[in-house]
């Protein structure tokens, strides 16, 4: 096989459940990745490619699935990241309601920083750049613009469930039956 033509071949990977460890982003390993947990018995093969990859002394088709032996428990408590709370807010800005890119999306202190509030979840929302101008360091019931939902700590199946209604950017027709 030439150099190169192994690139697009990423793992989906799922927990010992059979469960994405992530929905969003999806958990997708390169392939070198998943050869190797193979080889050290970390996972089972549940699908392959048609595509082998050669050494000296062993031919393997690439892995498309695969699931791993020892489970991992979601995290309790996820960590509070900017990606996290957009994923909390389904990538929608709580005063317009308007899905918008990741790269048009900001962090805004429902309560502002000047006037004593934290960047907590339960202080940050997702804003477009429109509405966070607007709002500035104004208090929202001052200015009449109320996020559409009280923002607070999400768990991590809420993050999971909302991370399920956003396709990933890589998309292989037979994960979807996994």
């Amino acid at each position: 096989m030439p150099d190169g033509s192994t690139l697009n071949f990423p793992a989906l990977v799922l927990n010992a459940d059979f469960r994405p460890l992530s929905y969003y982003p999806l958990s997708l390993w390169a392939w070198q990745d998943a050869i190797k947990a193979v080889w050290l018995d970390r996972v089972s093969v549940l699908s392959e490619y048609e595509t082998e990859v050669h050494s000296p002394h062993h031919t393997i088709r690439l892995p498309s699935v695969i699931a791993l032996k020892d489970y991992i428990p979601a995290a309790r408590k996820p960590a509070f990241t900017r990606f996290n709370v957009f994923l909390r807010d389904n990538f929608s800005c709580q005063y317009c309601g308007e899905r918008h890119p990741t790269q048009e999306l900001t962090f805004d202190h429902v309560i502002p920083r000047c006037k004593g509030g934290k960047t907590s979840w339960e202080n940050i929302v997702t804003a477009c750049g429109c509405c966070n101008l607007r709002k500035g360091s104004h208090l929202p019931h001052v200015i009449g613009m109320l996020p559409r939902h009280r923002p607070e700590r999400p768990s991590s199946w809420q993050l999971q469930e909302n991370g399920r209604a956003f396709p990933p950017n890589t998309t292989v027709a037979f994960f979807v039956e996994f």
